[in-house]
């Protein structure tokens, strides 16, 4: 019998394919790739510069907006780059640590991206629900300790499936046939047995995904009823006008998670690969990219702080000249 010693089963390094079936259309589908990567980079650190440099902005749903633009940088940077650089200059080698390290990023941030959206919407509820308690219950080190501690739960769940991927044999090649190292794709090319892999990935979507949705879902029945019971009109809509921002990136994130998580598990014959591997890249890149335009266009407070920005700047433009 012969034994595999672990250079055996352990590759040195992947080949990231790109988009199967699709490999000639790989620069023209770059373009709007690199668009939203774009956007995204800009109206996420725009966001940043303004909750962190205007005042009026130091509120606790302003710094949970902070930690989803943060999130959202570090989501779409960790898979983007990459790609760009398989679908422009054919660089699709990737060694077997940085694959193992982009996973960690790409899932820790995924389910940080979870969590931080269910603060939001328990920040949105202790808004309207208790207003005049509003900022003794959402303290700073209150918002530090929820945001560590989702930070945390992401990275405790996330890094047992590391190791259940890093742990496994692998000798059924080493091309992978994506943009990016997703963990049921490198899964798949193992000859071990990969149960671990898919129940504990399971596990992990139920604990941080499901657990988000129901918080969610309570806080949104609970704010519904308490702006029912409002007596007044203006004050029901300004109430509802305060979560539209919010439900758009709740929107943006779970409905192309949602196609990824049921296609990997029980549509996989039915889509093709390609249809696939596009949603899961729009699922790294949509919310970043409207995550700042929506809050931008939703939101009064950042609207009225981008216009005195740039209105001082034509002011002292005009003074100097």
């Amino acid at each position: 019998m012969v034994i595999l010693n672990q250079t055996d089963v352990t590759p040195a390094s992947f080949i990231l394919n790109g988009i199967p079936g699709l490999e000639n259309m790989h620069m023209w589908i770059s373009f709007p790739f690199c668009s939203m990567y774009v956007v995204a980079m800009v109206g996420n650190c725009g966001l940043l510069y303004l909750i962190c440099y205007e005042d009026s902005l130091h509120r606790s749903m302003y710094y949970f907006l902070a930690m989803l633009s943060l999130t959202d940088l570090v989501m779409c940077s960790s898979t983007i780059p990459k790609a760009l650089c398989i679908f422009w200059f054919h660089f699709k080698e990737i060694s077997f640590e940085e694959c193992l390290v982009q996973m960690f990023f790409i899932h820790t941030f995924t389910g940080m991206e979870s969590g931080v959206l269910m603060l939001m919407a328990l920040d949105r509820y202790v808004a309207i629900c208790y207003p005049l308690r509003y900022s003794t219950i959402l303290t700073n080190p209150v918002i530090a300790k929820v945001g560590l501690a989702t930070f945390l739960r992401a990275v405790l769940l996330i890094m047992p499936l590391i190791f259940f991927t890093k742990r496994l044999p692998y000798c059924k090649g080493n091309i992978i046939h994506h943009t990016y190292c997703d963990q049921l794709s490198v899964a798949k090319l193992s000859c071990g047995n990969i149960k671990a892999n898919v129940i504990y990935g399971l596990m992990a979507a139920l604990l941080i995904g499901g657990f988000d949705i129901l918080c969610i879902t309570v806080s949104y029945t609970m704010i519904l009823r308490a702006v029912i019971n409002l007596s007044s009109a203006d004050a029901r809509q300004k109430a509802f006008s305060t979560c539209t921002a919010h439900i758009c990136a709740i929107v943006f994130s779970y409905s192309p998670a949602f196609f990824c998580f049921f296609f990997n598990r029980f549509g996989s014959h039915a889509i093709p690969p390609s249809c696939h591997i596009i949603v899961a890249n729009i699922y790294l890149l949509l919310p970043p990219t409207m995550n700042p335009i929506v809050y931008g266009v939703k939101t009064k407070q950042i609207r009225d702080c981008v216009i005195k920005i740039f209105s001082g700047s034509k002011n002292i433009k005009s003074h100097s000249i």
